[in-house]
C-alpha cells in the first residue's frame, strides 16, 4: 500500500492506494493550531473503520503548502509509519525540470500535479487547480514546469466579498442561468462564477497562444466541476490528480 498525504490550506487529504486504485480517501480540516495527536487519532479511526493496518503501508508521500502544519503532520506520520517519509520538494522527481526563477517557491502540490500530467501525456499541458487558490501550472511536452498563474479560488473570492462588504451575504456556489442577477444571491453568483468562467477561458487562451497554440488542459481540485460550462476546455477533470502525482513520485523512488 501507498499513502499519499496532501496538506492544503483548507483540507488535508489522505489517499490510500492499493491494487491499482485509490481504495480510501479521507479529508481532515487543516488546523495549524492542532497537535500531532489530533491528526493521529483521526487517522487511526479511519484505518480502524476500514479494517486496515498501519504495517501494510509500505510507502508514505507527503506534500504540503502549509508551513506551520508541515512539521506536525510529518511527526504524526513518522510516529505511525517510521522515519522513511518522502517529502515533496523541487528536486524530488528528476524527470521533471522546474524552469522558473526560484524553484523552491513553487507549491509542492503543483509539483505533484505536474508529475501526474507528465506521466499521462507527452504534450504541452496546463493544470488548472480549483482549490483555495486557483492555479494554472504550465508544463511543457518535454516535462518542464514553465510557470504558474495564481489568483483567489472561488470560495476565497466569495468569502472576501462577504467579509469586506456590509450588505452582501455569503452565497452558495451554484452556476446561475443568467448574467443579469435579479437578486443579491444571483448577482454574486453571476459575478463570481460567470466571471471566473471568462477568466479561466481567457488565461487558457493566452497561455496557449504563448505556446504556439498546442496545449491541452487538465482540471483538478475540489471545485473543478462547479463551473459546468468549462468542461469542454479540459481533456480531463480529475479531483485525485494531486494524489496521483504523489503516487508516481513514491513509486519512482521506491521502485
Amino acid at each position: 500500500m501507498l499513502l499519499a498525504v496532501d496538506v492544503g490550506n483548507t483540507d488535508t487529504v489522505f489517499g490510500l492506494y492499493e491494487s491499482g486504485e485509490w481504495s480510501n480517501i479521507w479529508r481532515m480540516r487543516s488546523l495549524a493550531q492542532e497537535n500531532e495527536a489530533h491528526y493521529e487519532s483521526k487517522l487511526r479511526l479511519h484505518f480502524l473503520e476500514a479494517g486496515l493496518w498501519f504495517g501494510d503501508v509500505e510507502t508514505v508521500v507527503l506534500c504540503s503548502v502549509v508551513p506551520d502544519l508541515t512539521p506536525t503532520i510529518q511527526k504524526m506520520l513518522r510516529s505511525l509509519f517510521g522515519d522513511d517519509i518522502i517529502v515533496v520538494g523541487p528536486d524530488i522527481y528528476p524527470a521533471l525540470t522546474i524552469a522558473i526563477d526560484h524553484p523552491h517557491e513553487i507549491g509542492a502540490d503543483l509539483i505533484a500535479n505536474a508529475v501526474a500530467v507528465t506521466s499521462r501525456y507527452k504534450e504541452n499541458c496546463v493544470v488548472v487547480d480549483f482549490g483555495t487558490a486557483l492555479t494554472f501550472t504550465t508544463v511543457s511536452k518535454d516535462s518542464k514546469i514553465l510557470g504558474v498563474a495564481i489568483l483567489p479560488g472561488l470560495v476565497t473570492a466569495v468569502k472576501a466579498l462577504f467579509a469586506n462588504t456590509a450588505q452582501l451575504p455569503e452565497v452558495p456556489l451554484k452556476l446561475p442561468s443568467t448574467a443579469i442577477g435579479r437578486n443579491t444571491t444571483e448577482a454574486i453568483q453571476a459575478g463570481i462564477l460567470l466571471g471566473y468562467e471568462g477568466l479561466v477561458k481567457s488565461l487558457l487562451s493566452r497561455i496557449r497562444a504563448e505556446l504556439g497554440g498546442e496545449c491541452i488542459a487538465v482540471a483538478t481540485g475540489g471545485l473543478s466541476s462547479i463551473i459546468e460550462t468549462l468542461k469542454d476546455e479540459f481533456v480531463e477533470i480529475d479531483r485525485k490528480l494531486t494524489l496521483d502525482g504523489l503516487r508516481v513520485i513514491g513509486e519512482s523512488i521506491r521502485g
